[in-house]
């Protein structure tokens, strides 16, 4: 039998043994160890040292594992061992399938040694274009045995009903019992314009006014009512339920309908900042749009981290560096919410 066995004892734990037969316990495991060591090497003294017991300890475990299964298994004098007939066929029996389990657990340590498996991710749109997307050709020349199974979707869905294992969203809708660890810097949300729509219609003054002109609104993925804007001023978030020729769950049309003058859009400031810039849209309100918790990696907490996630976060950690300059790492959980 391979020398594997041994090593194979420390993982499979008597738990594990007692799954496979209620009947099986931690001291009928230790003797089965005892009898295939001695049965491998016909020796008590070269088992007992493979093992690390005396040899007198290995003898009365041996000897209380043929009194458990009632049938002598090995035949012992003061010079030599042998098995008996049903000792070697139980040995014969036992090696393969204690051989296979010991190559199934050496393939799952290489989990442990080696990032490999799948890697599955939620990610809202603009957060991954910013930070997935940049780095998934050095990740995927660096951890080629990983497979990065990302879901690209606005929707807030339950992580672990969902079987992600990470994801990348704002910090106000991630889950209290989550890990968060920031990504950016906090964001805010202007209200936004092409100068024809302003030529034409006039700039509100007050959210408030926002009442009376044409918006183009945009719906959560899984709600019914279109998003109520939200501003902040004396102190507090106020919500105002804007109306408009247009609703998508698409924010990239949203915006691209704003582009062609249809109506006031609503939109995160960096994601028009180079439109601005251009004179393409105009900001309004800038005076009513506070800053809120930007966006977040996160995952289940755990005790022990596939290694392959742990690569992805790390990669994905050094992408936001690199697009947003140093930023705050330390983990994140209620102030990573909007007061």
């Amino acid at each position: 039998m391979p020398g594997f066995l041994m090593r194979l004892v420390s993982v499979a734990e008597e738990c594990f043994l007692r799954s496979m037969d209620p009947l099986l316990s931690g001291s009928d495991y230790n003797q089965l160890r005892a009898f295939l060591a001695v049965g491998e090497t016909l020796s008590f003294s070269r088992a007992a040292e493979r093992l690390g017991v005396s040899p007198s300890a290995l003898s009365q475990l041996v000897r209380g594992f043929e009194e458990r299964v009632g049938v002598r298994l090995l035949n012992r004098t003061t010079r030599s061992v042998a098995l008996t007939d049903a000792g070697e066929n139980l040995l014969r029996r036992v090696q393969p399938a204690v051989s296979e389990l010991g190559d199934a657990i050496g393939q799952v340590r290489q989990y442990r040694e080696r990032p490999a498996g799948t890697v599955r991710v939620h990610s809202f749109r603009a957060a991954a274009e910013r930070y997935i997307e940049p780095m998934l050709a050095d990740f995927a020349r660096d951890f080629p045995d990983v497979v990065l199974d990302i879901t690209l979707d606005d929707a807030v869905v339950d992580l672990v009903a969902g079987g992600f294992d990470a994801a990348i969203r704002i910090g106000e809708v991630i889950d209290r019992d989550m890990v968060a660890v920031r990504l950016g810097p906090d964001l805010r949300q202007i209200a936004v314009a092409s100068p024809d729509y302003l030529d034409r219609h006039g700039s509100p003054a007050h959210p408030r006014d926002l009442v009376d002109h044409r918006c183009i609104r945009w719906r959560w993925p899984g709600h019914v009512m279109p998003y109520a804007w939200e501003f902040f001023g004396n102190g507090s978030w106020f919500e105002v339920a804007v109306e408009g020729p247009l609703i998508f769950n698409d924010k990239d049309m949203a915006l691209r309908a704003t582009l062609r003058g249809i109506g006031i859009g609503f939109c995160v400031e960096d994601a028009v900042a180079g439109l601005i810039a251009a004179g393409k849209l105009v900001p309004l309100l800038e005076d009513w749009s506070a800053a809120f918790p930007g966006r977040f990696l996160c995952y289940p907490r755990q005790r022990q981290m596939p290694p392959a996630l742990r690569a992805f976060i790390d990669a994905v950690r050094t992408a936001a560096s690199m697009a947003d300059g140093k930023v705050d790492a330390n983990l994140v959980q209620e102030d990573g919410r909007r007061p």
